[in-house]
């Protein structure tokens, strides 16, 4: 799907966001059914939300805490809405598999393409660098991202643009000249708001958002991506 904003030109680099676009965050819903049976993916699912939740009420009022607190938080308010008593060694297994999400089956493939095809890809993430590095090792694709941007350097979360902002810093680009890549539609809405051509990523076939506004290109998978950058 294509936008009514044309595209005038191909991008010259990619952004990717990392939690649900490169990193499925309900992996984590698999050792959490391990651990409380028949409650993994309605805790994977209200985990996630809380996260975000707290990314912006935290964002929004000025009040900066590291995404793994929030993350840790976010874990704790799910287990407490569930009625899961979570001892520590509990919380400290699931918060480990936050460094070692599963990749997207197709992610590796579109990043080694885009490498041959000289396209600089990175990342811009509300994560904390200290958590996405060792995601990226563990998934393999540590030597196909570059730059690592992360929300921490600016005490802020998407969709405030000093997150955004860091992507044409980083790169020397225009923000138009920068294909922004998520899977969350509200990051997608933010980024083309603030100028990035945009793809949303739509796994789900989700609805798209009741905004008015739309990102430049909707797809599928991942392998969407490669469709800017004909060879």
């Amino acid at each position: 799907m294509v936008s009514p904003l044309a595209i005038q030109r191909p991008p010259r680099a990619v952004l990717f966001d990392a939690y649900g676009t490169l990193f499925d965050v309900h992996s984590v819903g698999t050792p959490a059914e391990q651990l409380f049976p028949g409650q993994g993916a309605a805790l994977s699912q209200i985990w996630r939300d809380k996260q975000i939740e707290y990314t912006r009420l935290c964002s929004m009022s000025q009040r900066w805490r590291p995404f793994r607190e929030l993350t840790q938080a976010g874990l704790t308010q799910a287990a407490l809405r569930l009625r899961i008593r979570l001892p520590d060694a509990a919380r400290d297994a699931l918060l480990q598999e936050y460094l070692q999400l599963a990749p997207f089956p197709e992610n590796r493939d579109v990043l080694q393409a885009l490498q041959q095809r000289g396209v600089r890809a990175g990342i811009l993430s509300n994560g904390d660098t200290d958590m996405l590095r060792p995601s990226l090792r563990h998934a393999g694709f540590h030597t196909l991202i570059d730059p690592l941007l992360s929300a921490e350097s600016v005490r802020r979360f998407k969709t405030d643009n000093a997150v955004y902002d860091l992507g044409p810093q980083a790169l020397g680009l225009a923000a138009g000249d920068i294909l922004f890549v998520s899977s969350n539609g509200w990051d997608a809405i933010g980024a083309t708001w603030y100028g990035y051509t945009t793809l949303w990523v739509n796994r789900a076939g989700a609805p798209l958002e009741s905004l008015d506004t739309e990102p430049s290109r909707i797809g599928t998978s991942l392998r969407d991506v490669l469709s800017f950058f004909p060879t």
